[in-house]
């Protein structure tokens, strides 16, 4: 992608969102995907406007506020063969879009989730998000949070995605290397990007951050066997408690040992991958190519 596809943005700035974009934009140039393979799905929030920010011959979907990973199941289960990557916010993924985001671990789909992890809803003016801790309170907000918060990576791997990272906004380099084996793993990705919000969220700033984040290199999060996946998970679920003093950065986990939702469908529809719903013909010279007259016969009618 060169910078004169890129339309120019309307984040505030500082914001930790350029930083995941450009992470996006790198790593879907140094793979090689076409770019007509690609689809970038988003929801509602500052989150929500990567879509629009990406190459223009990427499709991008902006959806509605919740429903990205609902969109993103319909298209990736349409084609198979694209390439579709989510970008969701913490209030936006987390809040009213939080059954989807665990049904989509459970269906272990081949596709990748970024969380935009900032601790507010910063489109609306930076109310508290599922991710902010109990009793914290941000410049926006008249009174402490009331809620408990969510931890992202011990959801996701509770929920069944088989990758699970977390990486940092403001380090490009770093959150492009976690993108890039996410979107080569075969199933569901989860990357949690923490990303300061310079506009509303005073507490978790990049100086508070980069006091306590650091790299993991003494966790093995790969699983080999199946019989595995137990340990690695308690393993993950451990270090994703650290937060205080010490934030682990990196891969949490990952397991290719189970099927994918399309290996799934494949198993009851052999051609599933090669005749996928969205190149089906649905009609021939105006005529439909399916006939509903049977289905519309044994149909049983109710009268009064």
């Amino acid at each position: 992608m060169e910078e004169s596809d890129l339309i120019t943005s309307d984040w505030c700035p500082g914001c930790g969102d350029f930083g995941i974009l450009r992470s996006e934009e790198s790593v879907l140039k140094e793979l090689g995907i076409p770019l007509q393979n690609i689809v970038i799905v988003s929801g509602i929030g500052c989150s929500g406007k990567t879509s629009q920010f990406v190459n223009s011959s990427i499709s991008g979907i902006h959806t509605l506020h919740g429903r990205a990973l609902p969109f993103a199941t319909g298209i990736k289960v349409a084609n198979p063969n694209l390439e579709v990557v989510v970008n969701v916010g913490d209030g936006d993924g987390l809040g009213i879009g939080a059954g989807h985001f665990v049904n989509a671990g459970r269906r272990n789909l081949d596709m990748t989730v970024l969380l935009h992890d900032n601790g507010v809803y910063g489109l609306t003016k930076g109310q508290a998000a599922p991710t902010l801790k109990l009793k914290e309170q941000v410049k926006s907000m008249p009174r402490p949070n009331i809620n408990g918060e969510i931890n992202p990576i011990m959801l996701a791997l509770a929920s069944g995605y088989t990758f699970v990272a977390r990486g940092y906004a403001y380090d490009v380099p770093g959150t492009k290397e976690l993108l890039k084996a996410a979107i080569k793993h075969k199933g569901s990705a989860l990357i949690d990007i923490l990303q300061p919000c310079p506009t509303y969220n005073d507490i978790n700033t990049k100086e508070w951050y980069e006091k306590r984040i650091y790299k993991m290199t003494d966790l093995d999060p790969v699983v080999n066997t199946p019989g595995e996946s137990y340990t690695k998970i308690a393993n993950a679920i451990v270090r994703a408690g650290e937060w205080e003093e010490k934030i682990p950065l990196g891969l949490f986990y990952k397991n290719e040992t189970v099927t994918t939702y399309e290996e799934r469908i494949s198993a009851n529809i052999p051609n599933y991958i090669s005749y996928s719903p969205a190149v089906q013909q649905i009609e021939r010279n105006g005529v439909p190519a399916t006939l509903i007259e049977k289905l519309l016969s044994s149909r049983r009618v109710i009268t009064d």
